[in-house]
């Protein structure tokens, strides 16, 4: 179930439907990708081709932004609650740790992303984190060849946006 706002597709179904699919996906090692969507997005979108395609070939767009909360309500819509990206990524760092999947985090200032491995691996002890890179890192090889060689179940990225 999904609504479009400006030609941005955006989930609405609920908190805990979007937490089932997705982790229903990554316990059946089906890939997918999720993107928050907020109104910067959507505006930048309408300028961007390329990021317009990336945000609707995603298969789950998450309302993360209280514009489009709004902006589903003023249009009679079904989305009823904001779903943060942090919400998500800490719900999916539990819902690995308790399934044995691993993940790696990439993106952030350098040590950002470390700093965030040692809070998850204190909230979660059981959770395998696979690898860390940051953000800032430019040469892309070596960023593919990271993550593949981690071989992570779930991988996160934090490079910010709109950039």
């Amino acid at each position: 179930m999904k609504e479009t706002f400006l030609g941005v597709d955006v989930s609405s179904s609920t908190y805990q439907q979007l937490n089932q699919q997705i982790f229903d996906d990554i316990r059946h090692n089906r890939q997918s990708m999720i993107v928050a969507i907020n109104p910067e997005k959507i505006l930048k979108a309408q300028d961007d081709p390329d990021l317009m395609e990336l945000l609707n070939k995603a298969d789950y767009q998450i309302p993360d932004g209280v514009g489009v909360l709004f902006a589903s309500r003023l249009n009679s819509g079904d989305i009823k609650n904001r779903i943060t990206g942090i919400d998500m990524f800490l719900t999916l760092c539990e819902q690995a740790a308790l399934y044995g999947k691993s993940v790696f985090l990439y993106g952030a200032k350098p040590g950002v992303a470390e700093q965030a491995k040692d809070r998850l691996q204190e909230r979660y002890p059981n959770l395998k984190i696979a690898g860390v890179l940051d953000g800032y890192i430019k040469d892309e090889e070596y960023i593919k060849k990271t993550i593949n060689e981690a071989n992570p179940d779930i991988l996160f990225v934090a490079l910010g946006s709109p950039a």
